[in-house]
């Protein structure tokens, strides 16, 4: 299974303006709940005066997230969190909160309105926001002839894998860092030397 995950690099904040709303967008990288309740009670801080602090997050990628919430923080139940939460499905990125933050400007909105204005503020900050590819790494030992080591070392230097010790007896023992993408060219190269590679972890 591919468990290379494509996150936030770093934390972000747009802001829309919508009939004299104001409505702050900040994008935060999350990998548990207490993180996302530490970083919503950070934007209440950082915005002590406004009348609506609206999130939703996910964990893991959006299309089989293995955690997700959202909260309206006082606006009609439907029109905050749930548009948020719905762009980020929708997205590419996981491990993922977006705080929108609002200032009521004095023109009500309706339902409708405020449904658009959350996803589009939410739309704004995933535009801007630059991404990383978190990596899983596994550990494997590759065990086989002295000759293997320089194309070994070839082939590592096109993937994304580490060699990270190796050991010389009758024959080489090689310990490995893969990436989940990195294990079926290992293993063809393998193959293709009468080498063994097992899974240490």
């Amino acid at each position: 299974m591919k468990v290379n995950l494509l996150i936030p690099a770093r934390e972000c904040e747009a802001e829309l303006v919508v009939k004299k709303s104001r409505f702050i967008a900040r994008l935060v990288p999350v990998q548990d709940r207490g993180q996302v309740n530490a970083a919503v009670a950070r934007a209440r801080l950082d915005y002590p005066d406004a009348r609506h602090h609206c999130w939703a997050y996910l964990l893991g990628r959006p299309a089989d997230a293995t955690g997700a919430g959202m909260s309206d923080d006082g606006e009609p139940a439907g029109t905050a969190g749930k548009p948020i939460l719905n762009v980020l499905q929708h997205g590419e990125l996981g491990n993922v909160l977006v705080i929108v933050v609002r200032y009521f400007g004095g023109i009500k909105l309706g339902a409708a309105g405020l449904v658009r204005a959350y996803a589009n503020a939410t739309r704004q900050v995933l535009d801007i926001t630059p991404a990383q590819r978190l990596t899983h790494w596994h550990c494997y030992l590759l065990c086989g002839d002295f000759s293997l080591e320089q194309p070994l070392r070839h082939l590592l230097s096109g993937l994304q894998g580490k060699l990270s010790q190796i050991d010389y007896g009758v024959g080489i023992e090689v310990q490995l860092q893969l990436a989940a993408d990195d294990v079926i060219p290992v293993r063809n190269f393998c193959a293709a030397h009468g080498a063994e590679l097992k899974a240490v972890d």
